[in-house]
């Protein structure tokens, strides 16, 4: 299964809004929103949940009263100070360490599973999606990355789908490598500005480390024509393709508002521009399957 990824080095690059488009004109993909800490791909999408599920991806501790001594022994050794006095757990505090159990004399300390998220599977127009969303506080972002990934994946099996279009999470962390699994291109999304010139040079050092084929889109790229431009020299120079170049378009903003993508847009012309994107990344899509069929 062929599986495209939408990254930015930084959020608000327009990264989910040109993954929107290419679910709205691409056929036989399942779709798969891997910003866990903020997905927004179902908005897009006119999404209907059909299967949900509560996500365990993280641990606390438990102290067993019957058995606690009350040495205090746990207390002084979180660095947390997730221990209270009156020696309970405080949730929020917690981070499922272990030093805890490890140091209580008695083993009176356990460590059990604790809610992180939650996984969704929806039905939408234009194809299933998977999507989840972590609990404010919770650090099992890759975790569930790879959860909601692993459960697309058997969804497309099920169905017999061809593709995956994965749209991932902005920056470099955890979320951002677990998505990279099974790759085959990375749609790397920047904007003229000079924080998105920095931001796509480290994304790029991401996806390249591991070894995956990455292409660049200049997003609003009219708003700075000299920050694109620099854009540009710099993909050639690492000898990325230019996907494509995306105008400022009102017709953008409007179109989110009311819950569709600029492609549905008739005159938009970064509508237009993510059109002629899509057009060019199906193409390397079905070069990459005749090499292969060939081979």
């Amino acid at each position: 299964m062929r599986q495209i990824l939408f990254l930015s080095g930084k959020g608000g690059t327009g990264k989910t809004s040109l993954a929107g488009a290419f679910a709205v004109l691409t056929q036989d993909k399942i779709l798969a929103d891997c910003d866990v800490d903020a997905a927004n791909l179902h908005l897009l999408l006119d999404a209907t949940p059909i299967d949900r599920g509560s996500y365990e991806g993280s641990k606390e501790a438990r102290i067993d009263a019957e058995r606690c001594t009350q040495c205090g022994r746990c207390l002084s050794i979180c660095r947390f100070h997730a221990i209270r006095d009156t020696l309970e757990v405080d949730s929020l505090l917690c981070e499922g360490c272990g030093a805890c159990a490890t140091a209580c004399p008695e083993g009176a300390i356990e460590l059990l599973p604790r809610v992180s998220g939650e996984w969704i599977v929806a039905e939408t127009p234009v194809g299933p999606l998977v999507t989840a969303e972590l609990l404010p506080g919770e650090e099992a972002s890759g975790k569930l990355v790879t959860f909601v990934k692993r459960t697309a994946g058997d969804l497309a099996k099920a169905r017999k789908i061809a593709r995956m279009t994965v749209d991932g999470s902005p920056g470099i962390g955890c979320p951002v490598i677990a998505s990279t699994s099974g790759v085959d291109l990375a749609i790397l999304v920047t904007e003229p500005s000079l924080s998105g010139l920095h931001d796509l040079e480290r994304i790029l050092d991401v996806v390249r480390h591991f070894g995956i084929d990455a292409g660049v889109v200049i997003n609003k790229h009219d708003l700075s024509p000299e920050i694109s431009e620099r854009i540009e020299v710099f993909a050639r120079e690492h000898e990325v393709e230019m996907l494509g170049r995306i105008p400022y378009d009102p017709a953008v903003p409007a179109a989110l508002v009311e819950g569709r993508s600029a492609v549905a847009q008739p005159n938009s012309d970064a509508g237009n521009a993510m059109r002629a994107i899509v057009d060019r990344v199906e193409t390397i899509l079905d070069d990459l399957d005749g090499k292969e069929g060939a081979s």
